[in-house]
């Protein structure tokens, strides 16, 4: 965002004059204006009528009184660029542009026009239903909307409009500060919202629904300004199927992207990433409620021996700890409770002290002491109304635990076990008190462990910041190697790989002879990517005899598959010994974001398992050896049943040594996939690899 539209987007959220430019969309508009509090002037254009809303109408944009900070425009899609042009002349603020017929379309020259136009303009749109300012009261919004604040709360930025008006109207009682649905992003787009928010005081987490982004490199820059802030931001990525990525496209012309490299971004910058509505919202709302917790050790309370039950039983799954309460905390914590209790932790307080503060307030206080948690919850599913006769005592226990976890300056929510069983009072009486009202179980576990982890992840990545994304290079054709060149160049980045020869078939003995026995056979081929499938690949090769026999089986195997495969190149190797794990390891380019690592269970798991890790380039050895560490085969590499254990360290930095070879060559070589990778106690060995360079090399 330049200088000028950094200032006119502060002019947008703030204004203190809006002009409504078109016919029955800016009437409703004007409508939301009032409905959001907007006390400022409002001014209307359109040559046919005398009044919008009781908001008296000029016929055409030069005749405004003077430029208007906010301009909302819902216009013929033809008519845009030039009502666009006028604003900016005349030197107006921002523009919310409701017309669609752009981009979405598959009309690229009309939104180049439209982004032409607008000059220094902060244009959000075109294509979206608008912004609203809950803390400053103001509203260019194309349809009804709800949302509240308390003073602060969450920015929220969507490429649905739909789904934005949705979050207005969800009962959650998140804390708002701002929404913005962005649409076609022309001009600006989520990294300029991002980096915008992430200096208001008034927004305590920004929450990101992305289809897709248009920069990937300003969006890792904005998001670790984010970050050094202290300002969590959550992201909800939306077409991550293929179905819903061709839907992505049509809908705001956004490219959705892989969704591996996505989180790969989202774990650089330390974005916490979130899979559905539900969790977004709820993990806004903690963390604009209570901030991210230190760590992951909880202390939960329940009124019911289930839901103490369910609390440990979700925790378990994710990661969270409940620590056990011992010695003399116990003795206490028994001397409070009745005798039906059991200390533990989640403790269920029992019925016979329930509602009565006097007794709970003791047994929360002495908890918090005992477990000096980083967290805590209480689960409280209140009566609907008109059955809510009892909800005096629930009442009494939130601001008994409310009190005690105060005191002991403890993080805390109030949860319901089924979404609903909350009422908006309850929420927003919660909030005043500081307590996160959390609907859902499930949901809020996972959202102290996302902040949780967001707090660790802050630490780490700001200890050592990721190196600048390098720029992607234009997509060009590839041309795929032979095993043989992509060892060549293995060999020479430093990577271990096999003895071997490349031969004739006539020589293919007396190579094996020099080698040694065992061996294994490859046929080496352009049109061979796939050598097992076409039965290019023997191996374990004892003597002579079976080398013979393997040459005319392979050429009969080869010629079934594709005859203008066969070759008379082979490649003649040792065998490698058993490693403690093979691994899938590729370095590849994306148009979108530029370079990256995959790290996967590898051999015959590829496929079977899906187990893989993706790392955005550059990244470091402690950002490989995390990713090893993630990998559900990563018993293996620890020392399975007793086998050796592999020196994680060494193994990470001949890794990294082999991303730093692959990027200083990027310009040449496009594509490597090793699979398998052998993981020895103290070294790796490329047994297989595929290499494709660009095609004029």
């Amino acid at each position: 965002m330049r200088l000028a539209q950094r200032e006119n987007f502060q002019r947008l959220l703030t204004p203190r004059h809006i002009a409504f430019i078109g016919g029955r969309d800016a009437a409703i508009a004007i409508r939301e204006a009032r409905r959001r509090g907007f006390a400022g002037q409002m001014w209307a254009v359109n040559p046919k009528r005398d009044r919008l809303e009781g908001v008296p109408c000029v016929p055409t944009i030069a005749d405004l009184p003077e430029a208007p900070d906010a301009a909302y425009l819902a216009i013929a899609a033809g008519a845009v660029t030039e009502a666009l042009a006028q604003l900016s002349a005349m030197g107006a603020g921002g523009v919310v542009c409701f017309s669609a017929g752009f981009k979405e379309t598959g009309d690229a020259a009309a939104e180049q026009a439209l982004i032409e136009a607008a000059g220094d303009l902060a244009l959000v749109g075109p294509n979206c239903y608008g912004l609203i300012n809950y803390v400053g009261n103001s509203a260019l919004w194309s349809f009804e909307h709800g949302g509240w604040s308390p003073g602060y709360g969450a920015a929220i930025v969507t490429q649905s409009g739909m789904f934005s008006s949705d979050i207005t109207m969800s009962q959650r009682s998140l804390p708002m500060a701002y929404m913005v649905s962005a649409g076609n992003q022309a001009v600006l787009g989520l990294e300029d919202y991002l980096d915008a928010f992430a200096t208001d005081p008034a927004v305590r987490a920004i929450g990101l629904h992305i289809e897709g982004l248009q920069d990937v490199a300003r969006f890792e820059r904005a998001a670790l300004r984010a970050l050094e802030r202290g300002l969590p931001v959550v992201a909800l990525k939306s077409g991550r199927s293929r179905i819903g990525a061709a839907l992505t496209i049509s809908h705001t012309g956004s490219l959705s992207g892989a969704n591996e490299l996505y989180e790969a971004l989202f774990d650089r910058c330390g974005v916490i990433s979130v899979t559905n509505p539900s969790q977004f919202l709820e993990t806004l709302k903690l963390l604009c409620v209570t901030g991210a917790p230190r760590g992951a050790r909880v202390a939960g309370f329940t009124c019911s021996g289930g839901g103490a039950t369910m609390l440990a039983d979700h925790a378990e799954k994710i990661g969270l700890s409940f620590p056990a309460i011992e010695g003399a905390d116990r003795a206490g914590l028994k001397a409070l409770l009745p005798e039906i209790a059991t200390v533990s932790n989640p403790l269920d307080y029992t019925t016979p002290i329930w509602g009565q503060p006097e007794h709970t307030y003791p047994v929360f206080s002495r908890t918090l002491e005992a477990v000096a948690p980083d967290f805590t919850v209480l689960v409280q599913d209140y009566p609907a109304a008109g059955l809510d006769d009892s909800k005096v005592y629930y009442l009494n226990d939130a601001e008994a635990f409310a009190r005690a976890a105060t005191e002991r300056q403890v993080p805390a929510a109030i949860l319901a076990t089924i979404p609903e069983n909350m009422d908006p009072d309850t929420r927003r009486m919660l909030i005043e008190q500081g307590v996160a009202p959390m609907q859902g179980i499930h949901e809020t576990l996972n959202a102290i462990r996302d902040a949780a982890c967001w707090n660790a992840a802050r630490a780490r990545i700001l200890t050592s910041p990721p190196a600048p994304l390098i720029p992607p290079h234009a997509p060009a054709a590839l041309t795929g190697q032979t095993e043989d060149v992509g060892k060549d160049w293995l060999r020479r980045a430093g990577v271990p790989v096999p003895e071997g020869r490349v031969v004739p078939a006539r020589e293919v003995g007396s190579a094996a002879g020099e080698i040694g026995f065992p061996v294994a056979l490859k046929m080496m081929s352009r049109r061979l990517a796939h050598k097992t499938e076409a039965g290019a690949v023997a191996l374990n090769i004892r003597d002579q005899a079976g080398l013979k026999a393997a040459i005319v089986q392979m050429n009969d195997a080869v010629a079934a598959y594709d005859a203008e495969a066969i070759s008379d190149c082979f490649l003649v190797e040792t065998m490698s010994p058993p490693p403690l794990a093979e691994l899938i390891l590729t370095l590849r380019r994306d148009a979108q974001f530029g370079h990256a690592l995959v790290l996967g269970s590898g051999g015959v798991l590829v496929e079977l398992l899906g187990d893989a890790v993706t790392l955005l380039l550059p990244c470091s050895d402690a950002d490989v050896r995390r990713a090893l560490e993630g990998l559900r085969s990563a018993a293996l590499l620890r020392g399975y049943r007793g086998r050796p254990a592999a020196d994680l360290a060494r193994i990470a930095r001949d890794i990294h040594a082999l991303t730093q070879a692959y990027l200083a060559d990027c310009a040449e070589i496009a594509e490597i996939e090793i699979n398998p990778l052998f993981i020895f106690q103290d070294r790796i060995a490329a047994v297989d690899v595929l290499l494709h360079r660009e095609a004029r090399c």
